[in-house]
C-alpha cells in the first residue's frame, strides 16, 4: 500500500520535484495570494485593535482633576501627571469590570477554537473582528501606563522582529514541526508561572520584579518561535487544502484563522516586549 502525499496530489498527482514548470508556477501563486490574505486579515487585526485602544483611551483619561473627581469614589485617579481616569475610565479599569475587560478577548478566542469546524467563513471573520477589538479594550492599560513614544518604538521593534521571523518561518527549508511540543510546554510554563507571580503580589502586596523579568524574557522566545513556526504551518494547510479539497470557502475560513494564530503571536510578543523595553509615564 502507498503512503498518500497531500504534495503530490496539490500538484496534479506529482510530487514538488516532478511537477511541471507550469503546475509549480499555478500552485506557488495560489500560495503567495493565500498567504498576502491572511497577512491582510491579520494586519486589519491589528489596525481594529489599534484604533479601539486609542477609542477607549480617549474616553478613559481626561485633564480635569475635578471632573474625574466628579466621577471616581475617594478622589481623582491619577495615571500620570496632568492625567486622571474618567467615571468611564475608572469603570472600565478600577472597579470589578476589569476582571471582564481582561477575559473577554479569551472568551471569543476560545469561542473560535471550539466552534472552528462548524463556523461559515463570514462567521469566523466577523468574529475576528470582534475579537481584535476586545483585546484593543483590553491593550488600552499599556496606553495608561507607558509612555506613547516608548509604545511606538516597541510596535515597531515588534513588527520588524515578526516580519523577520516570519519570512524566515515562510522561506526555511527546515521542518519546524518539532518545535511545536516545546512551543507549546513554554507557553503553558509561562501561564503558570504568571499565576505564581499574580499569587505573590496577592500575598505580599507587590509581584517579583525578577520573576517578572524572566517571565517576559521566556515570553518574547517563546511568540517569536511560534511565529515562525505558525508560518511555517499556515504554509503547509493551504498546500493540505489543495489536497484534501478544492472548496474556496474553506480556504478563506483557513486564511482567517491563519490570520488569528498571526495575530495573536504579534499581540504576546508585543506585550512581553513592552515588559522589557516599556518606559513608563
Amino acid at each position: 500500500m502507498t503512503n498518500y502525499d497531500p504534495n503530490a496530489q496539490a500538484y496534479g498527482g506529482y510530487g514538488y520535484g516532478q511537477a511541471t514548470a507550469a503546475q509549480q508556477a499555478q500552485v506557488d501563486q495560489g500560495l503567495r495570494s493565500y498567504m498576502i490574505g491572511v497577512y491582510n486579515y491579520m494586519m486589519l487585526g491589528l489596525a481594529i485593535t489599534g484604533f479601539a485602544a486609542l477609542g477607549i483611551y480617549m474616553l478613559s483619561v481626561t485633564g480635569d482633576a475635578s471632573l474625574a473627581a466628579r466621577g471616581a469614589r475617594g478622589g481623582a485617579l491619577a495615571v500620570s501627571q496632568g492625567q486622571y481616569l474618567t467615571q468611564f475610565g475608572a469603570f472600565l479599569f478600577a472597579s470589578w469590570f476589569k476582571f471582564v475587560v481582561i477575559l473577554a478577548p479569551l472568551g471569543v478566542v476560545l469561542l473560535l477554537s471550539f466552534r472552528a469546524d462548524r463556523m461559515s467563513a463570514s462567521a469566523a471573520q466577523m468574529t475576528f473582528w470582534v475579537y481584535a477589538a476586545l483585546v484593543g479594550v483590553s491593550l488600552t492599560t499599556i496606553l495608561l501606563v507607558y509612555a506613547h513614544t516608548s509604545v511606538a518604538r516597541v510596535f515597531f521593534i515588534t513588527a520588524a522582529s515578526f516580519g523577520a521571523l516570519s519570512l524566515w518561518g515562510y522561506t526555511t527549508k527546515r521542518d519546524l514541526s518539532g518545535m511545536g511540543t516545546f512551543l507549546m510546554m513554554g507557553l503553558f510554563g509561562l501561564i503558570i508561572a504568571s499565576l505564581v507571580n499574580i499569587g505573590i503580589a496577592a500575598f505580599t502586596g507587590t509581584a517579583s520584579t525578577m520573576l517578572q523579568w524572566i517571565i517576559s524574557v521566556v515570553g518574547v522566545l517563546v511568540f517569536a518561535g511560534l511565529t515562525a513556526y505558525d508560518t511555517q504551518n499556515i504554509k503547509n494547510e493551504y498546500i493540505y487544502s489543495l489536497a484534501y479539497a478544492n472548496d474556496g470557502s474553506l480556504v478563506q475560513k483557513a486564511a482567517i484563522f491563519g490570520a488569528l494564530q498571526l495575530y495573536i503571536d504579534f499581540v504576546g510578543m508585543f506585550q512581553f516586549l513592552m515588559s522589557i523595553l516599556g518606559n513608563r509615564e
